[in-house]
């Protein structure tokens, strides 16, 4: 919107977090708090403010490029906070003012906040809402149905306190009637601060248009102020997400246990399982299944990928029809290739795997590329670090390694190599080659029958001395 200002109130301590870490950083669905108002003002404002606490170098680096950040070097209330942004906020425009721990506000909510406020040529906008617990809120008091001032709940008299009308802690200002108006704010209550809702009644009581807009929803209005509330606006916020991508097509067979995070996307037609959980920066396909009680984080899934039940896939690409699972584990920094196939209980670190490999059972790989159409039997192992430092695996294309196998790294299987089942590796595999490393086996006839005899014996005297 043009000429629009954001000021993000971002300083207060959140004592009842009981957390070292800034309450606007603690995340909700995969986000830090400040993120939310933040993506609202970068989308509606040509300027945006962000007023932070002493010590907050987190807040600067989750608020990013592009902003103007502002210290509150003593914490002496939400008016004082204002204030601070003074050289960094025009003189004029409307300037909008959104609280940092509001994560569920939606951005046609301000939009009809700031567009009313422009078309009313109000001096000031408040964003209302009526609850049925308004305690803890400031209160909206009216005067022939025009906004006359905000009481704080701590403030209010008691008939003061049975109004259902709150203040949600978002306004639009005219910034030539704010200025002056914050100038003749006072400290006169119970905390000794400048509170900013102050600044309505003094534009009231000078005459001035004081506009109210209330919100569709009253969960709009929900703030954080301790972890119960982070859980539950979390809660919230999970199944406007699981709403949105099934609108979008996607299938979510049991919404209140799955997990997916705001960052996440998924294509249409894709069929998400109970008990899930898709969080960081993952991208999934169209056409893709994932299965009951898989973990997927910070990961890209082409079309069609299948997990299969209880997979966990970290910070990872797996390309279009692969199938993986039930219980792999696929870590940091791996590239599995299309229609490959990795089974159960096999586990995967630093590895790339090419087209149409199969991998089925309780295998490792670590620190390995393994080519196309490479058939890794179960059991197998990479064998990549010495104690300390890691070493490479090379498998090439159409090779296949046997059964209960072990590659002891830096080596390399060449292309269409076989590897017998059973053998320790330790040197390269020459393309077509086949490497066998076994002992020799010793059957002695007649063994088993003479040792238990012998102990059976040893047993009858030993019982007969006792």
């Amino acid at each position: 919107m043009d000429g629009l200002t954001t000021v993000i109130l971002a300083a207060g301590e959140g004592k009842r977090m009981r957390s070292r870490t800034p309450k606007v950083l603690h995340e909700l669905c995969g986000r830090p708090l400040i993120s939310y108002p933040l993506r609202l003002a970068q989308t509606l404002a040509d300027r945006v403010v962000i007023v932070v606490g002493p010590n907050a170098e987190g807040v600067r680096s989750a608020a990013g490029d592009g902003v103007t950040i502002v210290e509150q070097r003593e914490r002496l209330g939400t008016g004082h906070a204002v204030l601070q942004t003074r050289e960094a906020c025009p003189d004029k425009g409307a300037l909008l003012v959104l609280a940092a721990d509001m994560p569920l506000l939606l951005l046609e909510t301000i939009e009809r906040l700031v567009e009313h406020h422009r078309a009313s040529g109000a001096a000031a906008t408040v964003l209302t809402a009526v609850v049925e617990r308004p305690h803890g809120y400031g209160r909206v008091l009216r005067q022939g149905g025009r906004v006359k001032r905000i009481v704080e709940d701590r403030d209010a008299t008691d008939d003061q306190k049975k109004i259902s009308e709150i203040n949600t802690s978002v306004y639009c200002f005219d910034a030539r009637r704010l200025w002056p108006a914050l100038a003749e704010v006072k400290p006169d209550n119970d905390q000794g601060e400048l509170y900013l809702t102050d600044v309505i009644g003094v534009l009231a009581r000078a005459g001035a248009k004081v506009e109210a807009v209330t919100v569709a929803d009253p969960v709009e209005a929900m703030g954080i102020n301790d972890r119960k509330q982070l859980a539950a606006l979390a809660a919230i916020q999970r199944r406007r997400i699981l709403d949105r991508l099934m609108v979008e097509g996607v299938t979510v067979h049991d919404p209140a246990s799955t997990y997916i995070d705001d960052t996440v996307t998924i294509g249409p037609d894709s069929v998400v399982h109970p008990q899930t959980v898709i969080t960081g920066a993952t991208t999934i396909g169209s056409e893709c299944v994932i299965g009951a009680g898989s973990h997927v984080s910070d990961s890209r899934l082409a079309d069609r990928v299948s997990l299969m039940p209880y997979s966990i896939i970290e910070a990872a690409v797996i390309e279009e029809d692969a199938t993986l699972g039930p219980f792999c584990h696929v870590r940091p920094g791996c590239v599995i290739g299309a229609g490959t196939e990795i089974g159960n209980y096999a586990e995967l670190k630093n590895s790339r795997v090419g087209r149409k490999t199969k991998m089925h059972h309780v295998s490792y790989l670590g620190d390995a590329t393994v080519g196309d159409d490479v058939n890794v039997g179960a059991g197998m192992i990479t064998a990549n670090y010495d104690g300390f430092r890691k070493h490479p695996t090379v498998i090439g294309d159409g090779a296949f390694v046997g059964t209960n196998s072990s590659l002891i790294a830096p080596l390399t299987v060449g292309p269409g190599a076989y590897v017998a089942a059973g053998s320790v590796i330790t040197r390269d595999v020459a393309a077509d080659a086949l490497a066998v490393e076994r002992s020799q086996p010793v059957t002695k006839d007649g063994w088993a029958a003479r040792w238990r005899a012998t102990n059976e014996k040893k047993k009858a005297e030993k019982k007969k001395e006792g």
